[in-house]
C-alpha cells in the first residue's frame, strides 16, 4: 500500500543581520509557526505571505552543549498542521517529527513537547516537516547549535543559513505552489537567494567559526568564500578526522559545512562557477584585532561513531522520474524502486547495530540529495575506505554512490530526496531498526 499524494506531503544582495538573540536557555522552549512579514533591504515595504517561528525568518537560534537536554514545545498557531524536524540529530525516534512514521501532526491550536538530548556537538538544523515543500519555502526553518563541552577559542561563532524564495513582480511571496515543471524538474527553485547571518562585522585577524547551512527547499548552492584563511572542519555536524582546504563548496539542501579561519577582508559569499560568480552574502571587516590568536590546527573532537564492518545488507535505491523519464511505475512524479511515496513495507529492516550498504542509483535528468534521518553514513569510496561521515549526500545526474551505514538507532527513519519538490511528489521511503 502506498499513501497518496496529499498525504504524503509531510513534509545580487549582501547577507541579512537576523539581530534576534538565540532562544535563552530555560526549562523549556516554545517555538509557534505563524504567518509573519518581512522587511528585507532593496524592498519599501513589507513583504507578506511568509511563515516563520516565534515571528521570525528564519526562526530563532538555538544553542545547547553537548549533553545538555533540549526542551521545546511546538504550538501551532497555523492554520494547518504543523511539525517540527531535528535535521542530523541522532536523536529518539518518536522526537523525529515525521509524519505518520514517528507522530501525529499537531492541529491548529494545539501543542507537542520535543524532548531529547543532542548526542552530537555540531552545526544543525531545525524546519517543518508537514507539507514540507511549502513550509519550509515559506520559512518555516531556524539553526540548531550543539557546542562542544570544549569549543574551539574562536573571536566570533556566525551562522548563515542559505535560502531561496520565488517572489511575485509586485514583491511579495509568490504562493503558486504546486507547479506541475517545479516537481518535474529541479524544483522549485526562486529568484531571491538570500543568506541570513547572525554577525553582520568582524575584525581584520579574527579568528572566526562560519556555520554555513542550506535551508533551501530544493536549490543546490555552489559556493566560493573570499576573506577568510581556513580549513573545512565538520560536514552535517561531524567533525573531520583532519580538517581540509578551504575551496569550492557544493552544499545540496539539508547541508552543512564548517569552517573555521582568520579574517582577512571582508568575508564575501559568492555563488556560482569560476565563469559566472554572485556575491549573494557580506561579513564587512571592521578594525583590525590587535592580538590575533594563532592558527587553528587540531581537529574537532569526534562523536565516537562506530565504524562500517562488513555489510549484513546491501540494498538498492534506483531513482527514477521527472521530466523525460514519466515510465517508472510509481504514481507521482518520482519514485524509489518504482514506488511512489511511502511503501507498506520499509526499504530495509536491520537489528541494532547491523551494518548495511545501499547502492544509490541516480539515472534522471535531475541531482537528488539523498538525506537519512537519525543516522549518519559514509560513502564507500572503494578499496575499504570510506569518505566523511554525511546525513546528505548529493547524488548527481547519472551517478552510482554507494553509502555504508551503522544502523544502532532503533525506530522507522525516513529516507528521502532532500530536494522538497521531489519527496512531495514520490521520493520517499523508510528504514526499519529493531
Amino acid at each position: 500500500m502506498t499513501l497518496n499524494r496529499r498525504e504524503m506531503l509531510f513534509g545580487a544582495m549582501a547577507g541579512i543581520l537576523v539581530p534576534q538573540p538565540a532562544l535563552p536557555k530555560s526549562t523549556r522552549l516554545t517555538l509557534r509557526p505563524a504567518p509573519v512579514s518581512v522587511h528585507w533591504p532593496g524592498y519599501a515595504d513589507k513583504l507578506e505571505g511568509f511563515l516563520g517561528f516565534n515571528g521570525a525568518l528564519p526562526g530563532p537560534e538555538i544553542r545547547v552543549r553537548q549533553g545538555e537536554p533540549l526542551r521545546v514545545r511546538l504550538e501551532n498557531g497555523l492554520q494547518e498542521g504543523a511539525l517540527i524536524h531535528w535535521h542530523g540529530i541522532r536523536l529518539p525516534n518518536r522526537m523525529d517529527g515525521v509524519s505518520i512514521l514517528t507522530q501525529e501532526v499537531v492541529p491548529p491550536g494545539a501543542y507537542f513537547d520535543y524532548d531529547f538530548t543532542p548526542p552530537d556537538a555540531g552545526t544543525y538544523w531545525y524546519h517543518s516537516h508537514y507539507l514540507s515543500y511549502e513550509q519550509v519555502g515559506r520559512g518555516l526553518f531556524g539553526p540548531l547549535i550543539v557546542e562542544e563541552r570544549e569549543p574551539p577559542e574562536v573571536d566570533h561563532d556566525i551562522t548563515a543559513m542559505f535560502a531561496d524564495f520565488r517572489m511575485t513582480p509586485d514583491g511579495q511571496f509568490d504562493t503558486n505552489i504546486g507547479v506541475t515543471e517545479d516537481f518535474a524538474r529541479r524544483g522549485r527553485l526562486g529568484d531571491t537567494m538570500r543568506v541570513f547571518l547572525s554577525q553582520g562585522t568582524v575584525r581584520k585577524g579574527d579568528r572566526v567559526r562560519l556555520r554555513l547551512i542550506n535551508s533551501a527547499i530544493d536549490r543546490v548552492f555552489p559556493l566560493d568564500l573570499n576573506g577568510i584563511n581556513g580549513s573545512v572542519f565538520a560536514l552535517d555536524g561531524m567533525p573531520l578526522a583532519q580538517p581540509t582546504a578551504l575551496e569550492h563548496l557544493t552544499m545540496a539542501p539539508g547541508q552543512r559545512v564548517d569552517v573555521i579561519g582568520s579574517v582577512t577582508s571582508d568575508i564575501s559569499i559568492f555563488m556560482g562557477d569560476d565563469e559566472s560568480l554572485k556575491q549573494i552574502g557580506r561579513i564587512a571587516m571592521n578594525g583590525t584585532n590587535p592580538t590575533p590568536g594563532p592558527e587553528l590546527l587540531q581537529p574537532l573532537p569526534g562523536h565516537g561513531l562506530p565504524t562500517p564492518v562488513s555489510p549484513s545488507q546491501s540494498l538498492k535505491l534506483l531513482m527514477r522520474g521527472g521530466e523525460g523519464d514519466p515510465d517508472h511505475g510509481g504514481f507521482g512524479t518520482w519514485s524509489f524502486n518504482s514506488v511512489s511515496g511511502l511503501p507498506m513495507d520499509p526499504l530495509g529492516q536491520f537489528r541494532r547495530g547491523d551494518t548495511a550498504e545501499i547502492t544509490l542509483s541516480n539515472p534522471t535528468a535531475f541531482d537528488h540529495g539523498i538525506h537519512l534521518h537519525g543516522h549518519h553514513f559514509r560513502e564507500v569510496l572503494g578499496s575499504a575506505t570510506f569518505g566523511p561521515w554525511r546525513d546528505t549526500l548529493l547524488v548527481k545526474t547519472g551517478e552510482v554512490r554507494k553509502i555504508a551505514c551503522v544502523f544502532d538507532n532503533p525506530g522507522r527513519w525516513l529516507l528521502h530526496c532532500h530536494m522538497l519538490s521531489h519527496s512531495a511528489d514520490g521520493m520517499a521511503t523508510w528504514i526499519k531498526v529493531s
